[in-house]
């Protein structure tokens, strides 16, 4: 017979998380998967938070996560987070695991937004306060940080990408987690959340996608994504790779 290793959780709600706690207790690999990404972190953090419960009372000594990046079929990394009591053995078991699924790995202590999201959500958060002061446009704030730092897109058209309710998410857990007036998110930021402008998934962000097809336009970038942005689909159709020698006219569905 079989033996079963891995079990997929498709839904991060209460349900799911409760599952996905309890097959990982039980010394198994769980993929906990959410359509909506803010579903999901809420997902996570409730199981941290029963984790954390359940090693006051000592019933459980080890708890170790692994952070990927999005989407995961495409990004180099995974962060392998440890807990204060995470053994060494645990740790290089779950760091083979993303070694033999191709990824590069870094270690973070258990800290709000490990290593990635802690310097990365600042700076998308910052972008906001200098667009909000009349620093610069959006086209200025990207391009300079794009060329003058050499990143593949400039943080406001990022921010679109991930979702403006996403990064809104994770400055509240930064500022509420870290208790720092420096993670405080950008008023801007809140309003566009709160006005419906999620980023590309809506169909307007800090720019806006008008067309039924709504391509990252950004040609420098080595990752396309082609949403549809009616009857509620936000989720990619699917991805294109780019490579520096390869230009890409259209695409039709």
């Amino acid at each position: 017979m079989a033996q079963v290793k891995m079990v997929g959780v498709v839904g991060a709600g209460q349900m799911g998380a409760g599952i996905a706690q309890l097959v990982a207790a039980a010394n198994l690999q769980v993929l906990m998967s959410d359509v909506d990404s803010v579903a999901l972190a809420r997902g996570m953090r409730t199981i941290a938070s029963s984790l954390a419960r359940f090693v006051k009372k000592g019933t459980l000594a080890q708890v170790i996560g692994m952070h990927f990046m999005n989407p995961p079929p495409l990004m180099q990394l995974v962060e392998i987070v440890r807990g204060p009591a995470t053994a060494d053995e645990v740790f290089g078991t779950i760091k083979n695991l993303a070694e033999r699924l191709g990824k590069t790995v870094t270690c973070s202590r258990d800290f709000p937004g490990f290593i990635v999201n802690r310097i990365l959500m600042p700076m998308i958060n910052e972008a906001f306060y200098a667009l909000m002061e009349g620093i610069g446009s959006p086209q200025d704030i990207d391009v300079g940080m794009k060329l003058g730092t050499n990143q593949p897109m400039g943080p406001l058209t990022l921010a679109d990408f991930i979702g403006l309710d996403t990064c809104l998410s994770i400055m509240n857990v930064l500022h509420k987690g870290l208790g720092d007036s420096k993670y405080r998110p950008c008023p801007l930021l809140i309003q566009y959340v709160d006005a419906g402008w999620h980023g590309r998934k809506s169909g307007r962000g800090v720019y806006s996608y008008n067309s039924s097809l709504a391509w990252l336009y950004d040609w420098d970038v080595k990752i396309f994504a082609l949403h549809r942005l009616y009857h509620g689909v936000k989720a990619p159709i699917f991805i294109i790779l780019k490579d520096a020698n390869t230009t890409i006219m259209g695409i039709f569905l």
